[in-house]
């Protein structure tokens, strides 16, 4: 795959990588990471006169490849995650290594777990004052990435994650801060609050992160940043993540990084794929029920749904079995022979329902694909443009629904400012819409079976059916009930 026209000469030392659709630029011309693997594997260029250049038959970066402390490589196993993203892959042995790093990715790429593992793994438990900070623009992001932290910490004991920030009362913070917080994640005005109480010192403080840094730049709080990092040790590592490079991000990596290295991940223009494209606000719990729902109203005779996890993948195949759907999953933990009889069943039609992660989609080509649902709002907005893509081939009219509960809305807002569309809301059906919309299918199939004149058995059972007693509009009548109350039919 060629790597398309680069942003003028290559200055030295900078490395462009082209991986997956996107360039990459690396500050770091004698990089021996596992990084490699993934950008080697896709077949990647590396320009500028590499040594480097090219190298296939590498397998894909996978999260074993980083070698993993095994509380932190359970903790990501459990969260279902596949392989690690681009910016992970890139980031996590750099950070890992001690150095400062400026990562340029936007929301919804992974970035959280990109610092969050090497601060996770890092972290010694057993002190009681903050080894590590993490500088948020919002309360809503720092609750965010404590809950991620959290989960990434889950087998580390005694590792103590503590949000800081304005809008909740003061005093529950005091009453955590006091019992011994090792990793702080925080609002820049509520951190200077407990600087001031000596609520919160930074002198043991080893490593601390910008999240988002150009928003808070926007929002006005360089001075209150500056403060903030005048407060920690001069040898600490400082990581920048921003979804842009300007002027006062660059004079804050001169000012208080030490000969950082930059990542840049750099989207391509994508095209958006012009099929009817919506969203369902729906609570977690109640999303088999309102994907059923949809099912039956819209009866696709080819479906496509994506899950973030592997885990997720298999939940919905069970459900969907259990209510009499013809569904199968694929994911990462599936050989090649059973990705290939699954796809086989899908393409042929013996299943019309195919559960997948992103990962395992990956090569999925079936035109005849009806709709595509996004069971769960995809972690990287590049990821939605590709899921929706699966529909409305060849000429054929397509839909795309994403379910969004929660914080997801956050997510959701995100995608659209990136592809630059937007996604209508629109209401859960009632049953009464669906129990109308099967009578509608019903009478167009009965119509088209008429017109083939091949039923000559069926008029027979009829009208044994009929016997004495009922009409032909009765049993007609009846059969209908039948059909429009019971369900998805066999097909």
């Amino acid at each position: 795959m060629a790597p398309p026209a680069l942003p003028g000469p290559c200055p030295s030392p900078k490395n462009y990588v082209h991986w997956r659709g996107r360039i990459y630029t690396i500050y770091e011309p004698s990089l021996n990471l596992p990084a490699w693997y993934a950008l080697q594997a896709q077949g990647s260029t590396i320009p500028c006169g590499s040594s480097r250049q090219g190298g296939t038959g590498m397998k894909v970066l996978s999260f074993a490849d980083l070698a993993l402390p095994e509380p932190i490589a359970k903790a990501v196993k459990d969260l279902g995650f596949e392989e690690p993203t681009p910016i992970q892959s890139l980031a996590i042995p750099l950070l890992r290594d001690g150095k400062d790093v400026i990562g340029q990715a936007h929301t919804g790429t992974g970035k959280t777990a990109a610092y969050g593992i090497p601060i996770v793994e890092r972290v010694d438990p057993a002190g009681k004052t903050p080894r590590a900070l993490v500088l948020c623009p919002t309360r809503e992001l720092a609750i965010q990435v404590s809950e991620e932290l959290r989960k990434l910490a889950r087998y580390r004991r005694g590792l103590i994650i503590l949000p800081v920030y304005g809008g909740q009362p003061i005093e529950r913070q005091l009453h955590a801060l006091k019992a011994g917080v090792q990793v702080v994640i925080a609002t820049p005005g509520r951190l200077l609050d407990h600087i001031d109480r000596r609520s919160i010192t930074l002198s043991d403080v080893g490593t601390v992160v910008l999240d988002e840094a150009d928003e808070m730049l926007d929002m006005g709080f360089r001075d209150d940043i500056e403060a903030i990092l005048k407060k920690t040790p001069p040898g600490r590592q400082t990581v920048l993540f921003s979804a842009t490079m300007s002027k006062e991000i660059l004079d804050l990596a001169a000012r208080y990084q030490h000969d950082p290295r930059t990542v840049q991940v750099m989207h391509d223009k994508l095209s958006v794929p012009k099929i009817e494209q919506s969203y369902f606000e729906v609570r977690e719990s109640g999303k088999i029920d309102v994907l059923s729902k949809l099912l039956d109203l819209y009866d696709p005779q080819l479906t496509l749904i994506f899950a973030n996890t592997k885990r997720r993948v298999d939940e919905i195949v069970s459900q969907l079995q259990a209510r009499g759907y013809l569904a199968e999953g694929l994911h990462g933990d599936m050989n090649q022979s059973q990705r290939e009889r699954v796809m086989g069943k899908f393409r042929e039609g013996r299943i019309d329902i195919l559960i997948a992660t992103d990962v395992a989609a990956r090569g999925i080509d079936v035109p005849a694909v009806d709709l595509v649902v996004n069971f769960d709002v995809p972690q990287d907005p590049e990821y939605y443009i590709h899921r929706i893509g699966r529909t409305g081939r060849a000429g054929k009219e397509g839909r795309s629904f994403t379910f969004v509960s929660g914080k997801e809305m956050w997510k959701l807002r995100d995608i659209q400012r990136f592809a630059k569309i937007k996604i209508a809301l629109q209401s859960v059906p009632k049953e009464h819409e669906i129990i109308s919309r099967k009578a509608e299918l019903m009478a167009r199939r009965v119509r088209d079976l008429i017109d083939t004149g091949r039923l000559d058995p069926e008029i027979l059972r009829v009208q044994q059916i009929m016997g004495e007693e009922y009409t032909s509009l009765e049993v007609a009548a009846a059969l209908l009930s039948l059909y429009v109350g019971s369900g998805k039919p066999e097909k």
